[in-house]
């Protein structure tokens, strides 16, 4: 199943009415669980000359996570971010990204992705927890 960018969401990353925004499209895998995106970033997210920006490669992790909550019909916002920079990321270079579920527990979602060049090589890793804001609040929670 296809993820495109809704026209009625103003989001950067996945949104189709920011024109400014990427405006990314993603693949829901049911069987394993998965999402799934390729891509190829232009110059307009570089950073380094010839290299796409850190922060738009914590973006492209934290999207494709953010879209595994819909396996659970979640409603839920980033908590924490970890990025592991492995390899630079070159502009023009074909990008496979992906997102999965590691763990649930309560209003916490774990999360991971990875985005991997066409050959396979991972060159940025992701752990994510995510709340979901529409789950019941454990009433001994801080």
């Amino acid at each position: 199943m296809l993820l495109s960018p809704d026209p009625a969401n103003n989001c950067f990353g996945c949104g189709g009415a920011n024109p400014r925004g990427m405006q990314l499209t993603f693949e829901r895998d049911e069987a394993a669980r998965r999402i799934r995106g390729r891509f190829q970033l232009t110059s307009d997210y570089e950073g380094a000359s010839g290299y796409i920006h850190g922060g738009i490669i914590a973006t492209l992790l934290d999207e494709v996570m953010s879209k595994v909550n819909r396996f659970r019909k979640a409603r839920a916002v980033t908590a924490e971010l970890n990025v592991e920079y492995l390899r630079p990321v070159q502009v023009g270079q074909e990008l496979v990204i992906e997102g999965w579920e590691s763990d649930a527990q309560g209003r916490n979602l774990f999360l991971q992705s990875e985005i991997r060049d066409s050959s396979g090589k991972v060159l940025a890793r992701g752990r994510g927890r995510f709340v979901d804001l529409n789950a019941p609040r454990d009433p001994h929670a801080d």
